[in-house]
């Protein structure tokens, strides 16, 4: 009787298989996709994914174009970016109201930063070249006179290999996602010099709300497949509406070991920092998007405001029915 609801479900869908691109899946930035899939979320949903992880989302996007995912759990604004290329892609269901990206400043190899205008010259840790992390550095060094041509930007991932990096001296500057931010914030290796990872940070950094991680997909995919994107954004909100309750020991229990970077106590102490962060339902706010553009346009001449229709890059439909349903 268990296996019932899941076999009735993926005689509905109409791709029960998944391929998933995800760009740094133990981030925080993706809590909600890990947590609905440790859970059993999506095999409830009648899906079986099959998650790349790769360094960041500039990355995991390049493996949904070049058609070796059906779908990216990534950055929203990247929809904005595609569609300056001509390249159609919609989300359809949120994971974070907030970027969870902070820009801070190494402590060993800058010890007498004053401004960020003292960058220039200098190499900046990311994500991945091309990723939401290298998008708000840009956006905060454009702010300061300071061009993406003036820095060196080197991809350091979101994990083990990123705290690597900033401690040995290989960068001067890190523009990450949590828990790593943390970790170096609070040992003492960063000086945090821009934060988004609360709703407050955000507002000041991006003049309004910003949606951040969501799961996008060519708009044809979605167009095609209503009832597998449906399942893909249940099972989403249900870990949505999970993660509100949730306690410091659920996520322990729930979360990979090596999400955890060998310290327990700070992983949580990052969760606790960044938990307003996560979406309540994952309906994207639209003045959210009107930011993303306005923040994208700021830094890139590539996107030009008049040339991008915004309610193209995303839709609320899913989300909408899912928020009904499990009552988020």
């Amino acid at each position: 009787m268990v296996a019932v609801p899941a076999v009735l479900a993926q005689a509905g869908v109409e791709k029960p298989q998944i391929a998933l691109a995800v760009g740094g899946k133990a981030a925080f930035y993706y809590l909600p996709l890990t947590i609905s899939e440790q859970l059993g979320y999506f095999k409830t949903e009648g899906l079986e994914l099959e998650i790349s992880d790769f360094a960041g989302g500039a990355r995991a996007l390049q493996a949904v174009v070049g058609g070796s995912a059906d779908v990216c759990s990534g950055a929203y604004e990247h929809t904005i970016n595609l569609q300056s290329k001509n390249q159609f892609f919609q989300a359809f269901v949120l994971q974070g109201r907030a970027p969870q990206i902070a820009l801070g400043i190494s402590n060993k190899t800058m010890p007498g930063y004053q401004k960020l205008t003292d960058l220039a010259g200098k190499k900046i840790g990311v994500s991945a070249p091309g990723s939401s992390t290298n998008m708000v550095a840009n956006l905060v060094l454009s702010r300061a006179g300071v061009k993406p041509s003036d820095v060196a930007f080197v991809g350091v991932g979101t994990s083990a290999g990123a705290l690597a990096a900033l401690r040995s001296g290989q960068i001067d500057a890190m523009c990450n996602t949590d828990p790593v931010m943390t970790m170096l914030e609070q040992k003492g290796d960063v000086r945090i010099v821009c934060d988004t990872r609360t709703l407050k940070g955000t507002q000041e950094v991006f003049g309004g709300t910003m949606p951040a991680g969501c799961l996008y997909a060519p708009a044809e995919f979605v167009a095609k497949n209503p009832k597998t994107v449906q399942a893909l954004t249940n099972a989403i909100v249900r870990g949505l509406k999970w993660l509100q309750t949730a306690g410091p020991s659920d996520i322990i229990k729930t979360v990979p070991e090596s999400y955890l970077l060998g310290d327990r106590a700070l992983y949580l102490a990052s969760f606790a920092k960044i938990r307003e962060a996560i979406s309540l339902d994952g309906v994207l706010p639209e003045q959210g998007t009107v930011t993303a553009l306005k923040a994208l346009a700021s830094f890139d001449p590539t996107v030009k405001p008049d040339k991008i229709a915004l309610n193209k890059t995303y839709t609320n439909e899913f989300a909408l029915r899912a928020k009904e349903k499990f009552q988020a």
